[in-house]
Order: C-alpha cells, then sequence, then structure tokens
C-alpha cells in the first residue's frame, strides 16, 4: 500500500508530467471539436466544463445548460441578515480537487469557528463532546475501547487506495465504468465493499454491535440520511466526513461552480433540456458527420443547437430528470434503475429547548452545534445542527442555545407541528424542503450506469452510484473530459488502464 506522503510527492510528479503528456501529444492530436454541451451547472457540471476547457483548448465552445440556480445541489439561502450553507456543506482535508479549484479561483476559505458534538438517542444524549481532547479520548477509550482509533485506520487505508485515482488522472488515464475505475484502486476489495452493507464489512473487521450502533450508524445518518446497511464504500465515505479539518468555502460552496463557469469560460445558457438526439449531416470533406442535437426551453420558448460532445450532468433517475434520447441504438433509456433517498431539510429560526433533548444543563451553558442520532425508533430526526453563515463577520460568535439561532434539521418525514414545538420554544421561521440529495444505497450493487451512454455521449453521475460527495462530481467530471478527449483523438491507451505504476516506469 503506498503511505499517503510517498502518494503526495508522487501527485506532485504527476502535475509536472501532465504538462509534458499535454506537449509531447499535440502532433497525434486531430482536430478539436468545434462545441460541446453540458447539461447541468452542478459541482459536476461546471468542473467538467473546467476540465473540458483544459483537455480540447481554448478555441472550442462549451454551453453549459442549466434552468435553475447555479450550484446544483450546493445552494444558500438568506435569513435574516445572514445567508446559510443548505446543500453540500463540508470539504476534506484530502479533497485533492476541491482544493486546487478554490487555490486556482482564489477563493478563501471560510473563517473556522469551533464546535462541539453529541449524540442523541431520542430520549437523552448519550455522548457529549467536552472542550478538552483527553476527556474526550477516554471517554470513547471507556465505553469503545480503541474501536474510534481502529475506525480512523479501516477509513485511512480505503481513502489511502482511492487516492490513487489522483495520479492516474494527472498522468491522463481515464475509465469507462464506475467498476473499471474502482477496481483499478482498490481490486476485487473495493468492488466487495460496494457489494456488502457497512455494517457487515466492518464486523468481518471485528468491529462490535455496539460501536457500530453507537458512532458508526450516527454518522452515516446524518451525511446521507441511511443507516449502516448502505454500502461498505459509500460508508467509509461518510465516516470520512467525521474526521477533523473538514472545511468551506467563503460565501457558500456553490462559489465554486461559479468561478469554474467563469475560468472555464463556457457559455450559461438558463434553459432545461428536454430531449437529445443524433443528427448526421455532410462535412466540408464530402463524407458524413454525426452531431447531437439537443433541444432545450428557456424564458424564449423552444429552440436546439447541434454539438460535438454532450457531458450530462445531471441525475438520470426518476424523480430527478425526465431527458428524452431518441435516435439512439440500441436505445438509452430516460431513467435507469434506482432511487434517489429523500430527506427532509428543515431549517428553523427560533430558540432551542434543550429539554427535549434530554439534558438539564442551563440553556445558556449548552454550547453543542452538532447533534447526531441514533438508529431509534424514538429517534424523528436524523441530525440537528446549528448553522454558521457562509461568511463569518469579524467579531462574530456562534449564539448559545439560549438564544435565537438558524439550525438545521435533517428527518425521513416532514416534522409535524408539535414535534418543531417540542423541539424548540419559539420560532421566527421554518423553511422545509423534501431533497433528494443522494442515492439510496441499497447493496448488493446492480452495474451503475456507464460513463459512455452513446459514441460522444458522456453521463457523469454514474459516479455518485458509488459514493456520492462535491469530491466524487470533481473526480466523475476529470475523469468524462479525459475520456471525451482520448475516445475524440482515438488514443484508447489511456483507457481503461490499471497497474499505474508498471506502465509510469514504461513511460519515463
Amino acid at each position: 500500500m503506498i503511505s499517503l506522503n510517498t502518494l503526495r510527492a508522487l501527485l506532485f510528479l504527476g502535475f509536472l508530467h501532465s504538462g509534458r503528456r499535454s506537449l509531447t501529444s499535440a502532433a497525434n492530436l486531430q482536430e478539436p471539436p468545434k462545441s460541446i454541451a453540458v447539461v447541468g451547472a452542478g459541482i459536476g457540471g461546471t468542473a467538467a466544463a473546467f476540465y473540458l476547457r483544459q483537455e480540447f483548448g481554448p478555441a472550442v465552445k462549451i454551453d453549459v445548460f442549466e434552468p435553475g440556480t447555479v450550484g446544483g445541489r450546493l445552494a444558500t439561502v438568506k435569513i435574516g441578515e445572514y445567508e446559510y450553507e443548505t446543500g453540500g456543506s463540508v470539504i476534506h482535508p484530502l479533497n485533492l480537487h476541491m482544493k486546487h479549484f478554490i487555490e486556482k479561483l482564489g477563493i478563501p476559505s471560510r473563517k473556522n469557528l469551533p464546535s462541539k458534538m453529541a449524540i442523541f438517542d431520542g430520549n437523552e444524549l448519550v455522548f457529549e463532546e467536552s472542550d478538552w481532547y483527553i476527556v474526550n479520548f477516554f471517554r470513547m477509550l471507556w465505553r469503545h475501547g480503541f474501536g474510534f482509533l481502529r475506525m480512523q485506520m479501516w477509513v485511512e487505508s480505503i481513502l489511502d487506495k482511492f487516492m490513487r485515482i489522483y495520479q492516474y488522472q494527472q498522468y491522463g488515464y481515464s475509465f469507462t465504468t464506475v467498476e473499471r475505475l474502482l477496481h483499478a484502486m482498490g481490486g476485487d476489495g473495493f468492488l466487495t465493499l460496494i457489494n456488502q452493507t457497512l455494517e457487515e464489512a466492518m464486523m468481518g473487521d471485528g468491529f462490535s454491535q455496539v460501536f457500530i450502533n453507537d458512532i458508526v450508524a450516527p454518522v452515516t445518518r446524518v451525511n446521507y440520511g441511511q443507516s449502516v446497511r448502505i454500502n461498505a464504500f459509500v460508508g467509509s465515505v461518510s465516516l470520512a466526513g467525521a474526521d477533523s479539518g473538514l472545511w468551506a468555502v467563503d460565501g457558500g460552496n456553490k462559489k465554486v461552480c461559479t468561478g469554474l463557469l467563469y475560468n472555464s469560460k463556457s457559455e450559461i445558457i438558463p434553459a432545461k433540456v428536454t430531449s437529445i438526439s443524433v443528427k448526421v449531416r455532410p462535412s466540408k470533406k464530402g463524407n458524413s458527420a454525426s452531431f447531437y442535437e439537443v433541444n432545450y426551453v428557456g424564458e424564449s420558448g423552444s429552440a436546439h443547437s447541434l454539438y460535438d460532445i454532450v457531458i450530462i450532468a445531471t441525475p438520470l433517475h426518476q424523480g430527478k430528470s425526465d431527458i428524452a434520447f431518441s435516435g439512439f441504438s440500441p436505445p438509452i433509456p430516460s431513467h435507469y434503475p434506482g432511487l434517489y433517498h429523500e430527506t427532509v431539510a428543515t431549517l428553523v429560526h427560533g430558540k432551542l429547548n434543550v429539554s427535549y433533548l434530554g439534558t438539564s444543563e442551563p440553556a445558556s451553558k449548552f454550547t453543542v452545534s452538532e447533534i447526531l442520532t441514533t438508529d431509534s425508533k424514538s429517534c424523528a430526526i436524523n441530525s440537528l445542527s446549528s448553522l454558521d453563515p457562509v461568511h463569518i463577520p469579524n467579531g462574530y460568535r456562534r449564539p448559545s442555545a439560549s438564544h435565537t439561532a438558524v439550525w438545521k434539521v435533517f428527518s425521513p418525514k416532514p416534522l409535524s407541528r408539535e414535534q418543531l414545538q417540542q423541539m424548540f420554544l419559539s420560532y421566527e421561521s421554518v423553511s422545509e424542503t423534501p431533497w433528494l440529495a443522494y442515492p439510496s444505497y441499497r447493496p448488493p450493487h446492480r452495474n451503475t450506469p456507464p460513463f459512455i451512454l452513446h459514441d460522444r455521449l458522456y453521463y457523469l453521475n454514474a459516479m455518485e452510484w458509488a459514493a456520492s460527495a462535491m469530491e466524487m462530481s470533481a473526480i466523475a467530471a476529470r475523469n468524462v473530459a479525459l475520456l471525451a478527449h482520448h475516445r475524440w483523438h482515438e488514443q484508447v491507451g489511456k483507457i481503461d488502464q490499471e497497474d499505474l505504476h508498471t506502465r509510469l516506469r514504461g513511460e519515463l
């Protein structure tokens, strides 16, 4: 296994080598495409535009279709005088693409405020973090032995392998399916992880059921709204989200999306794509050429445009999309199998009732900002967290529970008025959003949709059926941009290759 320090050194060499790759292969490239369409302006679509520009150069026209707000599932809302994050909220310190984006775009990270976590079982707080690390350590040691440290090592062993994707991508390698990508990173072991539950995998590695119920389940519930019966690979991604050092973008994570669009010099088209079809047209050389006709509806009515390459960066699943595909052989389904899991996000601007959490601590001294929950029938919510503004002004201090604050509640169902009145002493506003944020991860794993839907038609969101996260979308965007580039220029040696180190020795 490659250590993380060794991997970072190899990644540095990879950045140098990626520049040489583009120069040495330039003589072999065919004429670039004239136009590319990207459907969707979330983090996946905007990152795809960024990488497509990087791969195909300045001459190609890139149009990004988005009927809503740029950012997709990265969104903010204004409550009172501040804006708050409502979508993807945190980024892991090892998310190298996201780190590269904000460095490239010159966007600062958000000021970090100290926070405390507690775990609620529906009746009382079964764990509450202390301000002192050593106290937390001994509390965990007393109840769970070295389980927490073993969990961190278990997650790191998976991340260590998966981080090889950055090296593959820096050297220009891409994959046609999620399964091939995962196998190149972690072999049969990764394919096993997506075919068994997190609970099965961790118990097989010696973790106790008590530890899984008390510590692991609350993390999967807050991150994916699902139990420890999600697949083990996405479960490891969820547990990585419990690490320290998590960060966010100043002004809201959606600023990365608008920045990527600007940097890629793409044109945003505020329209909904309704259908995509194949069209054959005569070329200047006398033979015929195929294009993709993208039909869309905007404020000016219906229209259509022809493109050489199309990237779908929005989910092709029931409840998430209704794009029709016509004229394809074999046919492309409008909806792939599988469902997205619904989580209800409720933002409450109010004063928390700390007695709801079964604590006798005075509200003025209750400084817990993140409350996770166990998988208990008596627990009506998945999590409860105090939100800080997307921009932390000078002098800002997170209010204690005795003051009015903005709280975000994740729950499997809409909260009733009675439940809200139990949780809050008073509230000024309530905003409820049913959110199809991520797939329902239920092993055994069915084959994910392919990255390649047709000759030059690609599907970025196939990746989130392995795991859904901002960085996973960025990885998928880089993969699809590389794949589109290599297939356009018939560079098959850069597609679906494994054993990178052997290949690098040959190339170098």
